[in-house]
């Protein structure tokens, strides 16, 4: 039987997903994470990883692309031994404009990372975690956004789709998988200082929109990341289903 806990974190290398990585490793977590395109980032999170004293396994891949995803969860097996949670974070965002200006392939592209690419983590999770109620229970944890409710107008609508989407994949695969001793919950962050707003071509948003957040102040990357490990961990063992708003009272 494993003596450490293992987690998987997709898009690992950057904002969320690395504050994640870093913290759950700071907690006595093993770490596998993924990237796209930063190998450099990517390289120094395990590194950073390894320096805590846990183990780290990275893999450069498309969460859109199944051979990927498939090499990720090969890869964290092989090196932990299993696989306890799993933390669905990799996402992207486009160009801020109205849908009249949106081609198809800039649709397309977002709904295969943030939909295609977390419907495919999920299956593997799945696949890979299943576990007698005696035992602990493994987590998989869905990033969505709080533009799931708000809507995105004028800006993001299809990002905010995607998100919709996470938001009704959380309901279902929490009833699916209960009977496997799989939690499934997801987490929906507000304004968050990250570099996704760079990535959607306006990175001064967060501190712009600010003052639009009840508590006056944009969130960290830390904070939300708290929020993720709370619920992969077996603190919240009886909470599945659940989407929880790290959103400032936005």
């Amino acid at each position: 039987m494993k003596d450490t806990k293992s987690i998987i974190v997709t898009g690992g290398s950057r904002g969320i997903g690395r504050a994640v990585a870093l913290l759950a490793a700071e907690r006595g977590w093993d770490v596998a994470i993924s990237w796209r395109s930063d190998a450099t980032a990517g390289e120094e999170v395990l590194a950073q990883i390894r320096t805590m004293g846990r183990r780290a396994v990275g893999v450069q891949g498309d969460v859109a692309d199944e051979a990927h995803v498939t090499a990720l969860f090969d890869a964290a097996e092989a090196e932990f031994g299993g696989i306890d949670s799993v933390v669905v974070n990799a996402g992207m965002l486009a160009q801020a404009m109205p849908i009249t200006q949106m081609s198809l392939e800039r649709m397309q592209r977002v709904i295969d990372v943030n939909v295609i690419g977390a419907l495919l983590t999920v299956r593997e999770a799945a696949r890979r975690m299943k576990r007698g109620m005696d035992q602990p229970s493994a987590s998989i944890v869905l990033l969505s956004s709080a533009a799931a409710k708000l809507g995105g107008p004028g800006e993001y609508v299809d990002y905010a789709a995607s998100k919709g989407a996470i938001d009704s994949l959380n309901i279902g695969l929490a009833k699916e998988l209960a009977r496997y001793n799989i939690r499934v919950n997801a987490v929906r962050p507000g304004l968050i200082d990250t570099e996704i707003h760079a990535s959607g071509g306006d990175p001064g948003r967060a501190a712009r929109l600010a003052s639009t957040v009840p508590m006056g102040r944009t969130g960290s990357a830390k904070e939300v990341a708290e929020a993720i490990l709370w619920l992969a961990d077996e603190q919240a063992s009886y909470v599945t289903g659940t989407n929880l708003e790290v959103t400032g009272g936005r």
